[in-house]
């Protein structure tokens, strides 16, 4: 998450994916580095467990939000 938020900071486009056991862990770090309302993509956790196949999968079914969110940018 803070990576992506860096790199908008540096006007790089990045959509941060993380699993949703971390999406208040996500939300906070975006409130404390000023950007509240930074958006983000969630997968369902945990992604450990995946099989090779199963995170194709995830991944076929993420590509649609994460291009739409790097076109339309992230909040300022």
């Amino acid at each position: 998450m803070l990576d992506a938020i860096m790199l908008e900071k540096e006007g790089i486009p990045a959509v941060p994916i993380i699993t949703d056991a971390f999406k208040l862990t996500a939300r906070e770090m975006a409130r404390l580095w000023g950007v509240p309302e930074f958006r983000f993509v969630m997968m369902p956790h945990p992604l450990a467990s995946l099989t090779p196949e199963g995170i194709e999968q995830c991944a076929d079914a993420l590509i649609e939000k994460v291009l739409r969110l790097l076109r339309e940018g992230q909040p300022a």
